[in-house]
């Protein structure tokens, strides 16, 4: 038992792994609707997206997460506008406002002297530098972010599988619709810590793939992503202090080899 243990009488790894844990359930949870609703590239859109906010807050010497969390919203209900009422297709907006965000985050970086120091945690994670202060932040946002999931679940089940009946229902789709796009956007900000924007895509589709190969019901799929994502968070991060390896690349690897199992189980059974 000192191998499980000893990494627990640090503080920061407690900090980091509830962090970790707190930040996979809450990944797992809001990628069911990016799997099911065929939106994989919007989580890779919006992770790179947040890149010219940070960038900005960097340069005017201010907080990294409010600028990312501020750009994340703004490209969110961007594409809410463009795709409004089927002008534009929602991939086509997020392809749009993906190269547009990272070119520009790529411009407002490369003008800096000191951003590979500097921005590294943003880029690649640190969850073993999360504070007391990360700690709260990174809880209350997650809870603020499954409360509204829990309380407008069948909205957000009906326009995501039967518009015609959420028209029917005289619900306010677009309202909703542009709400989940936020409700992703903050979601990405709030991973930054752990996985980095590198890897915040992988946390949000990994897991909830992996639930897709096991259950196809909405409920049941977010359990089962929300399970993993924490095991996967957990494991990982014993992985990084064992092996001294980047924390969020062990995760989403972890994360990765249980879609791998789940998949071949998933063929076997077909066989």
């Amino acid at each position: 038992m000192n191998w499980l243990l000893e990494p627990l009488a640090y503080e920061f790894m407690q900090r980091g792994l509830l962090a970790s844990v707190i930040v996979g359930v809450l990944c797992a949870v809001m990628g069911t609707y990016v799997v099911l609703r065929g939106m994989a590239f919007l989580g890779d859109a919006m992770a790179h997206a947040i890149l010219p906010g940070v960038a900005i807050a960097y340069i005017l010497k201010g907080d990294l997460l409010i600028g990312a969390g501020a750009a994340a919203i703004a490209i969110a209900l961007t594409i809410g506008l463009f795709t409004r009422e089927g002008a534009v297709k929602e991939d086509t907006a997020i392809g749009i406002l993906f190269a547009a965000a990272l070119s520009l985050g790529v411009a407002l970086i490369s003008t800096m002297q000191t951003y590979a120091v500097d921005l590294s945690h943003i880029l690649f994670g640190n969850v073993l530098g999360v504070s007391i202060a990360d700690l709260w932040l990174i809880g209350g946002l997650s809870l603020a972010i499954l409360v509204i999931v829990a309380l407008l679940y069948k909205p957000f089940l009906v326009i995501s599988f039967d518009p015609v009946l959420a028209a029917t229902l005289r619900l306010p789709t677009e309202l909703l619709r542009n709400l989940m796009l936020v409700l992703l956007a903050l979601t990405v900000v709030v991973s930054l810590q752990t996985v980095g924007v590198s890897l915040a895509a992988a946390m949000l589709v990994t897991p909830a793939a992996t639930a897709y190969l096991l259950t196809r019901r909405l409920l049941p799929m977010m359990l089962v992503s929300a399970v993993i994502g924490a095991i996967s968070s957990v494991v990982g991060l014993y992985i990084s202090y064992y092996f001294n390896v980047v924390s969020g690349s062990a995760i989403v690897l972890t994360a990765t080899l249980f879609f791998l199992v789940a998949f071949g189980w998933k063929r076997l059974r077909k066989a």
